[in-house]
């Protein structure tokens, strides 16, 4: 009741999984990655000891291929299992055992590992293959899409619940300190994949570094801009004032709203805070 996509980026040194189920919180189940050692989604009676015994041994350098051998010698009931895995260098394996509920199967290539399970039918997982071979961006833009893809295709054939979406790096975590650069997930709402791709969207927002592109100086329309906002969302109490109690309220915001990651040098501010500012509702 479930269909993933685990994939590689080699450029940014990525691993990723995106995944959607009729299934409550399937992103507490289904995927694990660790930088430097690979990722794997493990679902259709899932055996979540598959998940870090993978990131073990491909960690110590065993490959895909080696690593779904070694999961599957040891478990009784490996045809009820399915498992996608990419390695450290981004080799990819996948499995589907014989007891598990059509449609059922999986697809690798370059970089990817594509599986599903109680799907309408095979389409889900071949366009999501094509999808992730196809798009641009990267490696959770590409993911994103290749799932939402699986869902237009057919999907779950029992209905939608959750989604997740999970991409490690390394030092690629809050301040830095571990690989969990995006961890999303989405355990129970009608429409989990359009609710997984609003929630990516406001993680770039807060965590990605400010564009160049995007950076402007407050003053003339933007600083009245500013100032506006400011005032509707009662962080200044008029709309004019001097500048040491503009930027005071401004930094206020910005350390309020979680903004720190695109907080710039005094006089100056990121334009897509400013129209995040402009679409929020004003506290009560």
């Amino acid at each position: 009741m479930t269909f993933s996509i685990v994939g590689y980026d080699p450029e940014g040194k990525e691993w990723g999984i995106a995944v959607q189920s009729k299934f409550l919180g399937v992103g507490a189940v289904v995927p694990w990655a660790r930088a430097g050692a690979g990722a794997a989604a493990t679902q259709s009676y899932a055996n979540t000891a598959y998940g870090p015994i993978a990131l073990d041994l491909m960690g110590q350098g065993k490959s895909a291929q080696e690593t779904l051998k070694l999961l599957l010698a040891d478990d009784p009931d490996k045809e009820m299992r399915q498992v996608g895995l990419i390695d450290a260098k981004g080799n990819a394996a996948s499995y589907t055992g014989s007891a598990c509920y059509d449609w059922a199967g999986d697809m690798t290539g370059a970089h990817f590992a594509a599986q599903g399970n109680i799907l309408v039918n095979e389409k889900t997982v071949t366009v999501m293959a094509e999808t992730f071979q196809s798009a641009e961006g990267n490696l959770a833009e590409r993911l994103l899409a290749a799932l939402e893809a699986g869902q237009e295709a057919g999907g779950d054939s029992r209905g939608k619940q959750s989604a997740a979406l999970l991409v490690v790096k390394e030092k690629g975590g809050y301040g830095g300190f571990n690989d969990r650069y995006i961890d999303l997930r989405v355990d129970d709402h009608p429409e989990p994949i359009k609710e997984l791709m609003r929630i990516y969207q406001l993680q770039r927002l807060y965590f990605a570094p400010s564009s160049p592109e995007k950076v402007a100086a407050v003053e003339g329309e933007v600083r009245a801009e500013v100032i506006r906002q400011l005032a509707r969302l009662n962080y200044l109490p008029e709309t004019e004032g001097d500048d040491v109690t503009l930027y005071k309220a401004l930094t206020t915001y910005l350390h309020t709203e979680n903004f720190e990651m695109r907080e710039q040098k005094i006089g100056w501010i990121d334009l897509e805070v400013l129209e995040f500012m402009k679409q929020q509702d004003s506290f009560q």
